[in-house]
């Protein structure tokens, strides 16, 4: 059984290890420094007690398998993967080191969290949630111990995705059944169950109920087997908002079906993403928006800035030219800019849309006149901008974007000096067309 030790080198002296930061069942993370650059990586492999075991080499894969998911995944509040290296054997995911605490220590050393503060945190793992699920998958194994907290930073990492797995809504798949008693919910006690993003609805609604009381739940399967009722958490804490309270007892309904069956349906009860009460018309006299509603409703974010772009065009009678100009986006109906605008912020959890743009744009200073210091900052701001101007093809379509990245397309016409180098009093005249139909 082969266990990495202090300063043990790794890849012929590139890392040296330093000391092992944790573990679980699946796995074990030592940090260790880059002799080259002096840097700090965390540096994952499987827990050495697999190796004796007969199904070593698959669960090699699935250590593999693991880190090519995260690597593909770019999101502020998941554990960025940098590559696979291999040692004795051995697989390495090396992986960026985060400097701070899990919330299972913090909660045992300074006690159950202010409500404003657990709800900043779960809205920051409920956002790296959605992303996961847009990509195609399930976490299965949302708990205090795998979300790391910056220091000195209000943010939350999610970590440890070995018992992440593809998941088919409304198919009844075949899964292992490891989990964290507390966290899981029935279904993942059950080989063949029917799984999807309710799954890790519970688990988040369960580790809320944590970060509040510093308990436990009860496992989902003695409640169930029992018939033994869960006790609300303001039993515990009574300083728990009946909102939050309530979210939390249905984020942890036994049935799947009885639960929110996404995470953005939880994050609306907690009250962390506000959605008008009246749902979003989607068809005008001038056009029908049902097109951009679904793609922007399944994260398709590309195909969904080409529909935006489609739409305007089609709107203004400019689908010939190819753009707008000023006088028609002076003229764009408001209740269809309104659509578009409502519809990005609602599906995007209020990082992308016009709105958006418009706020970042006017704390910039930037007004209808066009200033060119103040064009470029927004730029810088948004990503529309590295030093020089992209090209569109350079932008980024999913929510690990920065806020205010997309709608983009609306804006961008390639000129060979990027996208939208030119294009700055687009933006003016659109900030101030948003201001005169009180978007």
């Amino acid at each position: 059984m082969k266990l990495w030790t202090p300063k043990q080198s790794l890849k012929n002296g590139r890392f040296i290890i330093q000391k092992v930061l944790g573990g679980g069942g699946f796995g074990v993370t030592y940090s260790a420094v880059e002799q080259g650059t002096g840097k700090i990586f965390a540096i994952k492999t499987l827990n050495p007690m697999h190796q004796s075991q007969g199904d070593f080499q698959e669960k090699q894969e699935k250590f593999v398998n693991e880190a090519l998911r995260l690597r593909g995944c770019h999101h502020p509040y998941i554990v960025k993967v940098h590559e696979l290296i291999q040692e004795d054997e051995m697989w390495g995911m090396v992986m960026e080191y985060i400097d701070g605490e899990d919330l299972g220590v913090y909660v045992d050393e300074h006690g159950p969290l202010l409500e404003s503060e657990a709800l900043r945190y779960i809205d920051q793992v409920g956002q790296a949630l959605e992303y996961i699920h847009q990509q195609g998958f399930l976490h299965r194994d949302i708990k205090p111990s795998n979300i790391i907290l910056r220091v000195s930073k209000l943010e939350a990492v999610l970590i440890d995705f070995g018992l992440a797995r593809e998941f088919t809504i409304g198919k009844t798949l075949s899964m292992s059944n490891s989990k964290t008693e507390g966290y899981a919910p029935v279904e993942q006690y059950e080989r063949l169950g029917r799984f999807g993003t309710y799954t890790d609805v519970y688990a988040i609604a369960a580790t809320l109920y944590s970060l509040l009381t510093t308990r436990t739940p009860i496992p989902a399967h003695y409640r169930k087997d029992g018939d033994i009722p869960l006790k609300a958490p303001k039993q515990f804490n009574h300083e728990i908002s009946d909102k939050v309270n309530n979210a939390i007892l249905k984020g942890m309904e036994l049935e799947p079906q009885d639960r929110p069956q996404t995470v953005l349906e939880f994050r609306e009860l907690l009250g962390l993403f506000n959605v008008e009460s009246s749902p979003i018309k989607f068809i005008t006299t001038k056009m029908d928006y049902t097109q951009l509603r679904d793609l922007l409703a399944v994260g398709k974010w590309r195909e969904a800035d080409g529909e935006t772009r489609r739409v305007m065009l089609a709107v203004a009678g400019r689908e010939e030219e190819g753009w707008l100009d000023e006088e028609s986006i002076d003229k764009f109906p408001c209740e269809d800019l309104r659509i578009i605008d409502q519809l990005w912020v609602r599906y995007s959890q209020g990082k992308f849309g016009f709105s958006v743009q418009k706020h970042i744009y006017q704390s910039l200073g930037g007004s209808r006149s066009y200033d060119q210091k103040i064009w470029e900052a927004f730029g810088d701001r948004v990503g529309w901008r590295r030093k020089k101007w992209l090209y569109y093809t350079d932008l980024t379509f999913d929510l690990a974007a920065l806020e205010a990245h997309l709608p983009a397309s609306a804006f961008c016409l390639e000129l060979g000096n990027g996208c939208f180098g030119v294009w700055g009093v687009l933006v003016s005249f659109l900030a101030s067309r948003l201001v005169g139909c009180n978007i």
